[in-house]
């Protein structure tokens, strides 16, 4: 087995075996905690243009299939992993991981100390790093490291969204014979979706509550979106850098007050820009499946997936127009708000799971309701 390399911005530099593609990748190196789900994380388009860490010691030993995807194919940078399974048991596999992301040209590292990196990005701060299966002198890489894009500034959603409009009306699957999902009803509502880098677990959920959804190009205007009629408008999340989409953010403050909308992750961040907000870089993010958020509405707590490394400044947005409805119990982050006179709001965490828990997905019975009363 060949080795495989990490170097960081910083000059750190970490050896492994390559279990993946032989090829060379640069990105943002972030950390996901989720024991499960990664075959999701693969694919989950707001994670363009990173490197992923996965803390759960071991990976790859459920194998993947094509139900768990979130997205047409992988969008992480590389793989970096502490025991990489090489084998697959698990009723539901129909691919080894090793084999799925050799074939979607992703680099793995392997067989280093995961836990030693993730803390050294705890204190640091998450950085740019190479991940490279062909080059073996560290310090060619870590100079590569320096010069590759900072993640603030950069303009990604853009990158990864449709190019045309499509329908969506699959709904959400059961993972097994015993797992009863109900029956989705009739579409009862035309939801527009604006895909910043959607999943489709979000769009399966939509479905699920009786939506039917058209999702359309992130630069869509607000014109042609309200052209197509719709009921509700949703904003999807996505990667990169909020501030720079200031054409998507022109368009979602000309919907505001015109339909009901609702915003998950990087959405949120679009609607709280929209509403003449700012937005800051997280230091390591939060990236997980098992983040306590507090619902201001009804005090309890909600264990939630997250995604995100960049946030909504509380402090930047208007009371007077906005009431903040979800906080995060780690950091005191803003985790979601609601506009007062309009059908408006949003959260920053990912109800729809994929993975993760399902205490949040009450929000999507929420959106139909809003759009029920503004009808």
């Amino acid at each position: 087995m060949e080795s495989a390399i990490l170097a960081l911005e910083d000059g750190t530099v970490f050896e492994g075996r390559n279990f993946g593609a032989p090829v060379e990748r640069s990105g943002e190196v972030v950390f996901n905690t989720a024991l499960t789900g990664y075959q999701e994380i693969f694919t989950d388009p707001s994670y363009a243009g990173q490197i992923v860490i996965l803390t759960n010691p071991q990976i790859g030993n459920y194998g993947t299939n094509a139900d768990d995807e979130e997205a047409a194919r992988p969008y992480i940078e590389g793989l970096v992993v502490r025991e990489f399974s090489p084998m697959a048991s698990n009723w539901r596999s129909d691919q080894e991981a090793r084999a799925y992301l050799e074939k979607n040209n992703i680099p793995v590292v392997s067989e280093l100390d995961t836990r030693a990196l993730v803390r050294h990005l705890r204190t640091r701060g998450v950085m740019r790093g190479v991940l490279s299966a062909t080059e073996r002198d560290g310090a060619k890489l870590v100079e590569k490291a320096r010069n590759i894009p900072t993640m603030a500034g950069l303009d990604l959603a853009s990158r990864v969204s449709t190019s045309a409009s499509y329908e969506w009306t699959h709904p959400v699957d059961a993972c097994s014979p015993s797992q009863d999902v109900g029956r989705a009803p009739e579409p009862r509502y035309h939801v527009v979706a604006y895909d910043y880098g959607i999943k489709r677990n979000i769009l399966r959920r939509l479905v699920q509550v009786g939506c039917r959804v058209t999702v359309v190009p992130s630069l869509t205007s607000a014109e042609d979106v309200l052209a197509l009629k719709p009921d509700g408008v949703f904003l999807s999340n996505g990667p990169g850098d909020p501030e720079p989409l200031q054409a998507q953010i022109a368009n979602v403050r000309k919907l505001i007050g015109k339909t009901p909308i609702f915003g998950i992750c990087l959405g949120q961040q679009i609607l709280g820009l929209a509403f003449g907000g700012k937005t800051y870089k997280l230091k390591f993010g939060h990236r997980g499946a098992n983040h306590p958020v507090l619902n201001q509405l009804t005090q309890r707590v909600e264990i939630t997936s997250h995604n995100h490394g960049f946030a909504v400044d509380r402090d930047s947005l208007n009371t007077s127009d906005v009431e903040f409805t979800h906080v995060n119990l780690n950091d005191e982050t803003l985790e979601g708000f609601r506009h007062r006179r309009y059908p408006v709001f949003s959260v920053q965490y990912h109800p729809e799971a994929a993975p993760g828990p399902h205490d949040s997905l009450y929000l999507f019975d929420d959106f139909v309701k809003l759009m029920a009363g503004s009808n």
